[in-house]
């Protein structure tokens, strides 16, 4: 409202103060104002009060009784400004005179447009910091992306869009409409075609978010769940120095369109978002490629080998893993065309690479592939040792390994073995009937010396006959009632006599047990055995079928 005389009715005396005020006496009539009232409202003294200020004020000076004590008893806008009004009555000495009363103003126009910005600051923070916990629970991409249309369409746009970089020839995309429903699809679209897009999901250099035409936008971005889009906008997710993708807000026809505020806001969520895609998507490679590995590394199952029956149990050091410095690995006999001098025969191999862990685990992984190549001259075994021997001098590594050789021919009833042993313990023949015997076999470890020597046993196995073969794992458990004491060969010695005749399942699954059992719950080695059983084809009926050694080919 603007004043442009000042009448003669005005004395500043006795509020010569910055604030408006102003007298109103009991009849309603505005008594006196100073000079800040004045400019604001434009009345002179003697005008009805509620001719001078707006309604609401007028209103007030009818109940002037605060809401609370102290505190202002009303607000309302007077021209384009927000003022709270207060009430003081006169008691007679006043410039109202008896039963009137002084009403004093305060602008708090700003302090209001500061509160709002407070608040919204402080819901703006408040769902980042939500975003950001639901960003990081998961390091799934898929699930990354869920969260961040859903979190979008919410809070930022009427709908959402989040198309990640290729992979192979589709572009994984996630949307969520109005409905709050997120739809995951692999599109193959030409990211070109949306003005903005293709920057965007180059991720860097950082670019501005661009502003589209809905009209424009393709069916794939512009659904019709939204029905007719009214703004769109792309803003890229920045990921951890890779691009994570962009995302697409859409708001229906009639609504405002976003403002630089809300475009802002937009960037400091896209950035949260496109950090957790990144991480997300660097994870699943690296999970993907360690599984490669990994599936290379793991032991490999065991049931049957070329008629012979086996088992294995393999355990790792560390609970969390699933490989280590102890391995096995069966290799089915070659055509009989290619050993003519011993007739075709299956390769069993255990080992304990020295250590354990992620390093024992990949010399282990070197050495099964070695083995693997040398598989051609597994019918002579000192010189497969001596050329593995040669192949562990030759690489940067100071771990050396034990092993032991088992060449398998089945014959008849009959299993024949060669065993050959550099430097590992000693395979223990369980006869059917209960007896435990060591073959006799030695040699030098591998990876140490120049020169190796090694004597191979050969061992026949007779129905039921078990040879198992084991790493000190099993030996060197330390546990026991105070668990300070080894489990020791000759414990388990006593252990496999009570184990004569039991297939290969159950016998290696006895000896892991009573293992495990031995260290409780204390740190161990790696734990790996293979049992190499003669098949047993028929009960012997006529002295009851019970007990070990009751069977035969």
């Amino acid at each position: 409202m603007e004043v442009t005389q000042e009448p003669h009715v005005l004395d500043p005396v006795p509020w010569p103060v910055p604030y408006p005020a102003f007298a109103v006496d009991a009849a309603g009539g505005l008594a006196r104002l100073n000079r800040a009232a004045w400019s604001l409202i434009g009345a002179e003294p003697g005008a009805r009060l509620s001719e001078a200020v707006p309604a609401w004020l007028a209103e007030a000076h009818r109940s002037p009784a605060p809401a609370v004590p102290g505190g202002p008893v009303a607000h309302g806008l007077i021209g384009e400004r927000f003022f709270e009004a207060h009430a003081i009555p006169d008691g007679g000495g006043g410039p109202a005179g008896p039963g009137g009363t002084v009403w004093w103003l305060f602008d708090v126009t700003e302090n209001r447009r500061l509160g709002r910005e407070l608040a919204a600051e402080r819901e703006r923070t408040a769902f980042l910091a939500e975003a950001s916990g639901q960003l990081l629970a998961s390091l799934n991409l898929e699930r990354c992306m869920e969260v961040t249309v859903r979190l979008a369409a919410r809070h930022l746009a009427d709908a959402a869009l989040v198309i990640a970089p290729r992979t192979g020839r589709a572009h994984p995309v996630a949307y969520c409409g109005p409905d709050g429903e997120v739809e995951h699809q692999e599109l193959l679209v030409d990211t070109e075609e949306v003005p903005g897009l293709a920057e965007a999901m180059q991720g860097f250099p950082p670019v501005p978010s661009r502003w589209i035409d809905p009209a424009a936008a393709p069916d794939w971005i512009a659904r019709r769940g939204l029905a007719e889009p009214g703004a769109m906008v792309v803003t890229a997710l920045p990921g951890h120095g890779v691009p994570a993708g962009a995302l697409v807000l859409l708001r229906r026809a009639g609504q405002e369109a976003f403002s630089d505020g809300e475009e802002m806001f937009a960037r400091l969520f896209a950035a949260r978002a496109g950090a957790a895609m990144s991480a997300a998507r660097v994870y699943a490679e690296q999970a993907s490629i360690t599984e490669t590995l990994m599936r290379e590394l793991l032991p490999p199952r065991a049931s049957e080998l070329d008629g012979v029956e086996l088992a294995a149990r393999y355990r790792p050091s560390g609970d969390e893993e699933r490989i280590g410095g102890d391995f096995y690995d069966l290799h089915p006999a070659a055509r009989e065309d290619d050993a003519p001098d011993t007739g075709p025969e299956s390769l069993v191999v255990l080992g304990d690479v020295c250590g354990k862990g992620l390093e024992a685990a990949v010399l282990t992984g070197k050495i099964r592939n070695t083995l693997r190549a040398l598989l051609p001259l597994s019918g002579d075994h000192q010189r497969v040792l001596e050329l593995l021997n040669g192949t562990l001098l030759s690489i940067e590594s100071t771990r050396f390994v034990t092993l032991v050789l088992a060449s398998v021919q089945r014959r008849g009833g009959q299993v024949r073995l060669r065993l050959t042993s550099a430097g590992h313990t000693l395979p223990l023949i369980v006869r059917a009937g209960g007896e435990v015997e060591a073959a006799d076999t030695r040699g030098s470890l591998i990876g140490v010396l120049d020169e190796i020597d090694s004597v191979t046993a050969v061992v026949a196995l007779e129905p039921g006959d078990t040879c198992l073969l084991y790493t000190d794992g099993i030996t060197e458990a330390m546990g026991g009632p105070l668990g300070d004491e080894m489990f020791g060969e000759e414990r388990l010695h006593a252990e496999l006599g009570r184990c004569g005749g039991m297939p290969p399942e159950a016998l290696v699954e006895r000896v892991h047990m009573l293992a495990s059992e031995w260290v409780g719950g204390g740190p161990h080695d790696d734990m790996a055995m293979v049992a190499i059983t003669a098949p047993r084809r028929f009960h012997l009926s006529a002295v009851g079928g019970q007990g070990p050694g009751r069977f035969t080919a």
